[in-house]
C-alpha cells in the first residue's frame, strides 16, 4: 500500500538546507555569494548587483542559471530576511517556450550556520528531488 501512495506523490517537499532563519543588516547582505558551481551574485552597498552563471529559481522551473546585472533590495519579517533581485535584462526560463522570459526571480532567504550565512531558495518542481539554490558567504 505505502509503496502505491509513492507512486502517486511525494508526501514532503524538499527541506531547507541547513540553517536558523536570520535577519541580516544590509552590510552584511553587500558582499559575494557563491553557489556550489561557482556561480556569484555580488550586492553592492547601494543596492545593485553583478551575477555570473549564479542559480536562480522561477517558477517550477529548474537547472537555471543567469549572469547579468541590476537592483537587490532586502525584505524581512521578525527572523529572516529575504533578498529580491531584479535583473536589468530579461532571461528566458523554459528552453521549450523561448518567450516565456523574467527579470525576477523568485526571492532568496537567510540562514546562518555557524560561521557561514546562507541565502537559498527552493528550485523546481516541490514533488521532484531538484537541489535547493544555496548560496553562500562566510560570516563576518
Amino acid at each position: 500500500m505505502a509503496l502505491a501512495l509513492t507512486a502517486c506523490g511525494r508526501f514532503t517537499v524538499m527541506p531547507p538546507p541547513d540553517g536558523e532563519p536570520v535577519v541580516l543588516k544590509p552590510a552584511e547582505l553587500a558582499t559575494t555569494w557563491t553557489d556550489a558551481d561557482g556561480g556569484t551574485l555580488t550586492l553592492n552597498p547601494r543596492g545593485t548587483f553583478i551575477a555570473d552563471k549564479v542559480c536562480v529559481a522561477v517558477r517550477w522551473y529548474e537547472g537555471l542559471t543567469w549572469s547579468g546585472t541590476g537592483t537587490w533590495e532586502q525584505g524581512s519579517n521578525k527572523k529572516q530576511s529575504f533578498v529580491a533581485v531584479s535583473f536589468d535584462a530579461d532571461h528566458p526560463v523554459d528552453a521549450y517556450h523561448p518567450e516565456r522570459v523574467e527579470r525576477r526571480p523568485d526571492s532568496y532567504g537567510a540562514l546562518r550556520q555557524g560561521k557561514v550565512l546562507k541565502l537559498w531558495v527552493a528550485v523546481g518542481d516541490p514533488d521532484n528531488d531538484y537541489p535547493n539554490c544555496v548560496l553562500t558567504s562566510p560570516a563576518s
